[in-house]
């Protein structure tokens, strides 16, 4: 992270967060209600349902392909210091709910943060068309100079937040059942994911996978990519 010295106003972040908001106690007990839901199909309930008869159900389940069963689950998602490209390509997953901080109601006039690539040096110098050089954290603080500009200037937020970058941070809840969070992690830790946002469900995955393994645990470490980060793929279960 760069010194706010160096950088007036503005604070460049490398990476994102993330703070699981369902008790860990919780999520644990949602897989005796997936093996429940499920018993109810195949009528066939016989005994104490525990954490580990629900592990062999579930995994018998995902062998199957009979993940509606998982459904039955909730799973809540804080991220943090994540830029609005991420947001906006986590919202394309549909069966969520969200809730975003707003550029609307919220003044970037004090501070404002962006997140860069931690594998491109925010502060090389970069030669524009006109012949001057500028770092990119220098262009991100030229463009929340233009922000304040715009704010002194009686703009309100949600008029001067037209000129804010893709780069700009914004924190975002997120809840679905385990089905869809299988999804996501399909799409968004893939190699073809983008760094920023397979970087963040690598970490929440592997988070996950500690915490209720049968449901993640088909997901493998696949590779590494060129700049030093993991990427996945869901792999069959064994019987």
């Amino acid at each position: 992270m760069v010194s706010n010295e160096r950088r007036p106003g503005v604070e460049i972040v490398t990476s994102g967060s993330f703070e699981i908001l369902t008790p860990v106690s919780e999520l644990q007990d949602q897989l005796l209600r997936i093996e429940k839901a499920g018993r109810i199909c195949y009528q066939s309930e016989k005994g104490p349902i525990t954490q580990e008869s629900a592990a062999r159900f579930i995994r018998m389940l995902l062998r199957r392909g009979h993940e509606s069963v998982i459904e039955h689950s909730c799973l809540t998602v804080l991220f943090q210091n994540c830029s609005r490209g991420f947001t906006h390509e986590l919202v394309r997953h549909r069966l969520v709910a969200y809730s975003q901080e707003s550029t609307r109601y919220v003044d970037y006039w004090a501070r404002l943060k962006a997140i860069l690539p931690s594998h491109r040096n925010a502060d090389e110098p970069i030669l524009l068309d006109n012949g001057e050089r500028m770092t990119a954290a220098e262009m991100v603080s030229t463009i929340e100079r233009y922000y304040r500009g715009l704010r002194n200037a009686g703009w309100v937020s949600e008029d001067a937040r037209q000129i804010l970058p893709t780069a700009t941070k914004a924190d975002i809840v997120a809840t679905t059942n385990f089905r869809e969070w299988r999804h996501i992690f399909e799409m968004r830790t893939q190699k073809a994911a983008h760094w920023e946002i397979r970087g963040v469900m690598v970490k929440l995955l592997e988070e996950l996978q500690q915490i209720i393994p049968p449901i993640f645990e088909d997901f493998v470490l696949a590779g590494v990519d060129v700049n030093g980060l993991k990427y996945y793929e869901r792999r069959p279960i064994k019987s």
